[in-house]
């Protein structure tokens, strides 16, 4: 073999070398980025004390946590309410095995409550309890549409199949009334009802979803109930979360996921259902801001336009006026009416 082809190769080499070497950076350079396991696994670090970081511990004691306050939950600003009167007390127990099957009318909520024998307060209807008087109730409107004349009529059926049952007299108020009543209410819950979200893109590399996991964690997030959502969740157990973070269920249910390529992920404020006190809209801001920073993302309104600072204020300028709305209707964010309004 003479030096000449011992040149070539020696060059093949040196280019064959050179392409596998060009291979594997370019594979991992485009490759999902993944959850840092090398100081101490995916632990979230301290988050800042304004987000109110909420560690994923399956060891947590949720009875320790704050539980909302037991109230009724019907109300004549949202519901259209029929007084049960009875002859005399019934038992909790029989009222409640006397409730109807399913507690829906249409796509509205029904509900039963009961003037409690000791205390005369209308109470959610509860085993080992007397009543001396009952109150049925069915929503005026939801995110569904308005109470209809159908949905009402049903609502006097199943009304009065459990006075029936109780032994008990109902009254009805006018239907054409209630249903025009619920337009109204719908037509105002529509006008102002407002689920914000933002975007966050890759700038580069993809993530994995271990890799969005660990961030959100570190930020107080916990996983959701649905694959590929996670939630910041409220002071007390039971109320719906300040902000949620989705991205690509399939990704989270892939079989691994950490070759699942996620470009994008989703933060949402469900605006009627958190109080404005909770300044949710400026920590909507603040993990956005830290989730694009830490992962190299950009904040985009969803269809790739970047969201600057002057438009996320106006947005806030906008959101403090829906909120004075809404407590001028007595329906402030938050609220268990708004918050069964809006759903």
């Amino acid at each position: 073999m003479n030096s000449l082809q011992i040149s070539l190769l020696v060059a093949g080499g040196v280019t064959l070398l050179a392409v596998v070497l060009y291979n594997q950076w370019v594979s991992r350079k485009s490759a999902p980025r993944q959850a840092d396991t090398t100081a101490g696994g995916d632990a979230p670090s301290e988050a800042p004390a304004d987000l109110d970081p909420v560690e994923p511990v399956l060891e947590d004691d949720f009875q320790n946590l704050p539980q909302p306050e037991r109230k009724p939950v019907l109300d004549a600003l949202i519901d259209v309410i029929s007084t049960i009167e009875v002859d005399q007390p019934v038992s909790g127990d029989a009222a409640l095995a006397a409730m109807p099957a399913t507690r829906r009318v249409g796509t509205k909520p029904f509900h039963v409550e009961g003037c409690s024998e000791l205390s005369g307060e209308w109470e959610p209807l509860t085993a080992g309890r007397r009543y001396s008087a009952f109150q049925a109730g069915v929503q005026l409107a939801n995110r569904m549409g308005p109470l209809n004349e159908i949905e009402f009529s049903e609502f006097v059926v199943k009304t009065q199949a459990f006075a029936d049952a109780v032994g008990g007299s109902p009254s009805f108020s006018d239907m054409l009334e209630e249903v025009a009543r619920a337009r109204e209410l719908d037509q105002f819950a529509s006008a102002h009802d407002a689920q914000l979200s933002v975007t966050l893109m890759a700038r580069a590399a993809a993530w994995s979803p271990g890799y969005i996991q660990q961030h959100a964690a570190r930020l107080g997030f916990v996983a959701g109930v649905i694959p590929g959502r996670m939630v910041l969740p409220a002071q007390v157990q039971g109320l719906p979360p300040v902000l949620s973070l989705t991205f690509d269920t399939q990704a989270a249910l892939a079989d691994d996921p950490a070759l699942s390529a996620i470009r994008e992920c989703v933060l949402s404020l469900d605006v009627p259902q958190v109080p404005r006190s909770d300044q949710p809209f400026d920590r909507l801001q603040q993990a956005a801001h830290m989730l694009a920073e830490q992962m190299d993302g950009v904040i985009t309104d969803g269809s790739g336009q970047v969201l600057g600072l002057d438009v996320m204020q106006q947005i806030g300028l906008d959101l403090q006026q829906l909120y004075d709305a809404l407590d001028s209707r007595e329906l402030s964010a938050g609220s268990p009416q708004a918050r069964r309004l809006f759903s």
